[in-house]
């Protein structure tokens, strides 16, 4: 498994994973080794958050007018 995986189907695979997993009618060395692939996939879907998060940028004007290049938080859920 790569990086070269879209986020979305990295996601896609990990929630795939999750219900098998919490099915728990499988033998434990199959568990284990969908265990192994969802850590890879949510390692592979934090980094690609963490790239997004460093692109995402907005620009807005400063409290003297000056432009302010910062980093995007998104939109807090209430």
């Amino acid at each position: 498994m790569s990086s070269s995986i879209t986020f979305e189907n990295a996601l896609k695979r990990l929630e795939e994973i999750v219900k098998e997993l919490e099915n728990g009618d499988i033998e434990i060395e199959k568990a284990l080794t969908l265990f192994e692939e969802g850590t890879r996939l949510a390692r592979i879907c934090a980094k690609k958050l963490s790239q997004i998060e460093r692109r995402v940028e907005i620009l807005k004007k400063g409290e003297n007018g000056e432009d302010v290049l910062e980093l995007f938080q998104g939109i807090d859920e209430a």
